[in-house]
């Protein structure tokens, strides 16, 4: 027999536990980027940082997500994939963005008006 926190909600700690640990799945793949986001930012040099591993988790997260639509697996799998793209596209946005400010020909801005 399960331990019942609410009657009424019908939450035991088997739900509790699933949850928690469909939450560390998701954003534990996250986790790892997050110094390394905040050390770029910093001190705007995103060196040592390969685009080619954002490059590969993209085309690996995007095959699964469309797998998913053909054969339907967990929804935290899911959704770990669409933050990972995120992730992703937030850490080669803010390395393109760093090089080209730390570019050595600046040309002036360009604002379309």
């Amino acid at each position: 027999m399960d331990w019942i926190i609410n009657d009424e909600l019908g939450l035991t700690l088997g739900h509790v536990v699933g949850w928690a640990a469909a939450s560390a799945m998701v954003v534990g793949g996250v986790i790892p980027y997050i110094p390394q986001y905040r050390q770029i930012k910093q001190t705007q040099d995103p060196e040592g940082f390969s685009l080619h591993v954002c490059l590969a988790l993209l085309i690996a997260n995007t095959l699964r997500i469309f797998f998913w639509f053909s054969k339907r697996y967990e929804l935290p799998l899911l959704v770990q994939s669409i933050v990972m793209n995120l992730t992703m596209f937030l850490m080669i946005h803010l390395c393109v963005k760093v090089r080209r400010s730390n570019a050595i020909m600046r040309t002036r801005e360009r604002v379309f008006s």
